[in-house]
């Protein structure tokens, strides 16, 4: 494991779950929450005679950031795709159960308490969502991580971290639009359906997945900040996104209701807009959606620098 300091330099897209969390809180603050020593491996891939890992590819953790103590939840995609079943849920389930205790208790004992003394959860996902061989009881495990979500709701902030090889798609694209924020890089991917299920689905006209360009332009970090479903684009190293959770972390809870997606009668106008004008449009390409927001020249927003694209981008506004 590289020194904190040069975790913070080290890119994320390249970092293992294990390396992003440690670097993702204060040095010398970190604590694993039921880690590998503690053996809790899936019981349904030994019978199914496939390997296991001994925190089984999801690494949680409590620390700190400044005065906020965070609850980290960080997926392993080189473990099974990040794929989630009931091991590797359950742990997601009781760190979020956690942090809203620990949240409860702060209060209780201290009512006076500041906005960044109080708890975040925060998780790095790197998944393709539901662990098949677990059928059942992962698709149980991605209803128990969102009911906790509610349940942390106008408590306890639970911000997404997107930049890892294999982004976030699957049911873990629903959990992470449930969430109050989301931060990624430029290389950072987000959706329901991944690229190649829906040319393995749809064929290869509907959508190429080997056109790496066409795949970023339509589920990476760029396009989701333009299009609003990613609320805070950073550069592709641990540190940049530490930075952007310590920028969140002391913010207010009631700001988060702005940043979110989904969860209120707002929201929804916002989103029947949004489909309202995709029928409207019928785009043919990202890009014509990116000129619609008021961009000049789409085109040249997939190269220029990341500076210069936050500075000059225009965001869809609905």
């Amino acid at each position: 494991m590289p020194k904190w300091n040069d975790l913070q330099e080290q890119s994320f897209l390249e970092s293992d779950a294990r390396a992003r969390a440690v670097g993702l809180v204060d040095e010398g603050t970190y604590t694993e929450l039921a880690g590998p020593f503690d053996r809790f491996y899936s019981p349904h891939l030994e019978v199914l005679g496939e390997a296991v890992e001994f925190d089984d590819g999801i690494v949680t953790a409590v620390g700190k950031i400044g005065k906020t103590p965070v609850f980290v939840i960080s997926q392993e995609g080189r473990f099974i795709g990040g794929s989630v079943g009931e091991v590797g849920g359950a742990k997601m389930v009781n760190t979020i159960r956690l942090a809203i205790e620990f949240h409860d208790k702060l209060v209780a004992d201290y009512p006076n308490i500041s906005d960044e003394e109080k708890p975040v959860v925060v998780i790095s996902f790197e998944t393709g969502g539901v662990r098949l061989h677990e059928s059942n009881a992962g698709l149980l495990a991605h209803a128990e991580v969102m009911d906790q979500l509610q349940k942390a709701r106008h408590k306890v902030p639970v911000i997404t971290l997107i930049g890892s090889k294999v982004g976030c798609f699957g049911g873990m694209g629903f959990v992470a639009a449930a969430t109050d924020a989301i931060v990624m890089s430029e290389f950072g991917r987000l959706g329901l359906t991944g690229p190649e299920v829906i040319e393995q689905e749809m064929g290869k006209e509907e959508f190429d997945s080997s056109d790496r360009a066409l795949v970023f332009r339509t589920t990476g970090g760029r396009h989701k900040y333009i299009m609003g479903d990613c609320n805070v684009l950073v550069q592709n190293m641990i540190g940049a996104f530490r930075d952007a959770v310590a920028k969140l972390a002391v913010l207010p809870v009631s700001e988060f209701e702005k940043m979110r997606r989904i969860g209120s009668p707002e929201a929804v106008e916002r989103q029947l807009r949004a489909v309202a004008l995709a029928a409207e449009m019928q785009p043919q390409d990202a890009r014509d959606v990116w000129a619609k927001a008021g961009n000049p020249d789409p085109v040249a927003l997939t190269d220029i620098p990341l500076d210069e694209f936050l500075a000059d981008v225009k965001r869809l506004s609905v």
